[in-house]
C-alpha cells in the first residue's frame, strides 16, 4: 500500500456499482437536481439508477442514485458537489 492509499481504497476495487444516498426537504425536482450534480461525474447511469422513498411526514425525500464507481476520486467528487449544494442535506 502506497503512502496516499488508505485501507478503505484497498477494500473497494473499481469499477464497482456504488449507491449514493442524498437527502433533503421533498421539493419539486429535487431528485432531478440531484441526478444532474451527479451526472457531471458519472454519465452513463443507468436506466433504473435511481430510486426515491418520501419520509413517513412526507416533508424530506431520499434519493439513492446508483452509480458504476470508475475510482474513489470520483465518489469523493460525487460527494463534494452533492454536500456543497443548499438544498441537499445530507449524502452518505
Amino acid at each position: 500500500m502506497n503512502m496516499q492509499e488508505t485501507e478503505e481504497d484497498t477494500i473497494m476495487s473499481f469499477p464497482c456499482q456504488f449507491p449514493i444516498k442524498v437527502m433533503g426537504l421533498a421539493e419539486e425536482n429535487f431528485d432531478l437536481l440531484v441526478v444532474n450534480i451527479v451526472r457531471q461525474h458519472a454519465p452513463d447511469l443507468s436506466e433504473g439508477a435511481v430510486k426515491s422513498r418520501l419520509s413517513g411526514a412526507g416533508k424530506y425525500i431520499a434519493i439513492t442514485v446508483t452509480v458504476e464507481a470508475k475510482s474513489r476520486q470520483q465518489l469523493d467528487n460525487i460527494y463534494m458537489d452533492l454536500t456543497a449544494h443548499k438544498k441537499v442535506i445530507m449524502a452518505l
